[in-house]
């Protein structure tokens, strides 16, 4: 049996799975100060004690780190970056912020410019004077020689000091969001460390020692001790559950697209061929560009629980939610609502529903019928109309899935399938205004519990070969080996692929999920004057993102 929990901003959902199939599942209220109690209601609600003892995996999605970041309540970083020539310090992300050091790597990885000792003794009285102990530190070319920021970072660290190191975020090579990204994982390091405790605990009460997953923002899962390290990879991993759920139900052969409309926002994903699109530089989180790999989403202020009002005599819906809908005593009228008066749904108190299409329709001379049937319209058309945008700029670039780039691709949606709670009352709605045939899958008001619940772990690695200095260096963990200098593309390859095994293994990936695949490969010549003396080999490898092949 496998455990599936969404911990979102209105509601925790949870699922029991079974064979691929939904055994028990439950919607409970999330309290955002005390998520360990939110987890634990949400379990017993589907999990009886046997159940919990048969339990073979537990998987979380969060928006925690999501939130944190929305709301802007992070926490202060001392953000230290060796940037060396070339780029202006104004002009890279978090300049107001940064403390900018000496030390340099040149693009080879050789030092250009040693660390400053006495710039980081002073720096390391002014961090502990502030109580500054979240640190983030990057060098230009981190990726090609970490040693800077090992040494920088060993200097600087206490016993209470989290250390992020910008190589450990990514080994791509683009160093201003390489900045952003070090400095979110480590403003919600403490954040993310305390939910970790508490999942700690809650195994603990429940008696189980079994694996438990994080899911990320690429759809993958990450072990959730491991996850200590890595806290901003969860950003976004809502909107990922929401696309591994849909999975299962996207054809294989079309392009499709998904909208999971819950109380507050709709989350829009599209599908080339039934793989799920991915931001192909990192994810955008306001205003911060990063390099967190991520499926492509877009979300829309506008959901089931969306504040109506009449602003200047027109109608008005969202951006804000105030609450449930008042036919669930919530504080104002809401799409839910429009869709109960209507007769969409047969769901809450109907009086106190036409009570509220009451409030608005008398200013706007309309009956409550009438003005319902205006808000669901207007609600569609919205969707429908930030669909056919998000379609129109995807088909502006190049198409990247979870796999591959596809040159030339134009996407071509021929279904839509809606998910969340409003979803199976207006995507026949949404589905006309879009020309295309609309699919509600069942259990679709939890499918971001069973997405987490059948998402893989994933894990992503980047090498490079020096032939003619004879080394190869991992980006992400800093490790380098001797390779020969007659060391080709493959060699390098086979010796990846080794390695990334190693990590998927270690972050809890199993045998049967373990498809490994070269994302990019690139390789060129080293000229020293009229000759060749060597090669620069760059190869990224992943472990495929996707749902669990089979049960434990």
């Amino acid at each position: 049996m496998i455990l599936g929990i969404d911990v979102g901003g209105t509601h925790t959902d949870s699922v029991l799975m079974q064979n691929r199939k939904i055994i028990r599942k439950s919607k409970v209220l999330t309290d955002k100060n005390d998520i360990l109690g939110c987890v634990m209601r949400a379990t017993h609600a589907v999990a009886t004690a046997d159940d919990i003892k048969q339990l073979k995996r537990i998987v979380l999605s969060t928006t925690i780190s999501t939130n944190a970041v929305a709301q802007n309540q992070l926490d202060p970083v001392g953000l230290i970056v060796m940037n060396g020539p070339g780029v202006s310090p104004k002009d890279l992300p978090l300049a107001d912020k940064t403390h900018l050091i000496a030390g340099y790597m040149n693009h080879r990885g050789i030092e250009a410019e040693a660390i400053d000792d006495d710039e980081l003794q002073t720096l390391k009285q002014q961090f502990s004077a502030g109580k500054i102990d979240n640190l983030a530190i990057i060098g230009k070319f981190s990726t090609r020689n970490p040693v800077h920021e090992q040494e920088v970072g060993a200097y600087l660290a206490d016993q209470d000091t989290h250390v992020s190191l910008g190589h450990h975020q990514s080994g791509v090579l683009n160093f201003p969001r390489r900045i952003s990204t070090t400095y979110l994982n480590a403003a919600i390091s403490r954040l993310h460390s305390r939910m970790v405790d508490q999942l700690a605990s809650y195994l603990k009460e429940l008696g189980v020692d079994v694996p438990l997953f994080i899911l990320k923002a690429d759809g993958g899962t990450i072990g959730v001790q491991q996850s200590r390290n890595y806290p901003v990879q969860t950003i976004l991993s809502g909107p990922a559950a929401t696309i591994m759920g849909v999975l299962p139900f996207v054809s294989s052969t079309q392009d499709s697209v998904s909208i999971d409309v819950g109380g507050t926002t709709t989350d829009i994903a599209l599908f080339a061929d039934g793989a799920p699109l991915l931001e192909p530089k990192g994810v955008e989180i306001e205003g911060h560009k990063t390099l967190i790999r991520g499926l492509l989403t877009h979300s829309m202020a506008l959901g089931g629980d969306s504040h109506v009002q009449v602003v200047n005599g027109a109608l008005q819906i969202g951006p804000e939610r105030k609450g449930s809908a008042m036919a669930f005593d919530g504080p104002v009228p809401t799409p839910t609502d429009a869709l109960i008066v209507l007769g969409l749904a047969s769901i809450g108190d109907k009086s106190k529903a036409l009570r509220a299409m009451e409030s608005l329709a008398t200013p706007l001379k309309q009956t409550p019928q009438q003005l319902a049937q205006t808000i669901v319209d207007s609600m569609c058309a919205s969707i429908a109309a930030k669909v056919s945008e998000m379609i129109a700029e995807v088909n502006s670039k190049p198409v990247y899935t979870i796999h591959e780039l596809l040159e030339g691709k134009v996407l071509i949606p021929q279904q839509l399938i809606a998910v969340g709670g409003p979803a199976p009352y207006i995507a026949k709605q949404v589905g006309e205004l879009l020309a295309l045939p609309a699919i509600v899958p069942d259990d679709s008001e939890v499918i971001n519990a069973s997405g987490a619940a059948m998402a893989r772990t994933t894990v992503e690695l980047n090498l490079l070969a020096d032939t003619e200095s004879q080394q190869l260096t991992f980006a992400e963990d800093g490790r380098k080996m001797k390779i020969s200098a007659r060391a080709t593309v493959d060699d390098v390859v086979a010796l990846g692929k080794e390695r990334l095994l190693e990590i998927a293994m270690a972050a809890g990936a199993r045998d049967e999920d373990l498809e490994v695949e070269v994302a990019d490969c690139q390789s060129f010549n080293v000229i020293h004057g009229y000759a060749t003396t060597g090669k620069n080999i760059r190869v990224r490898l992943q472990i495929k993102p996707g749902l669990i092949k089979h049960e434990q």
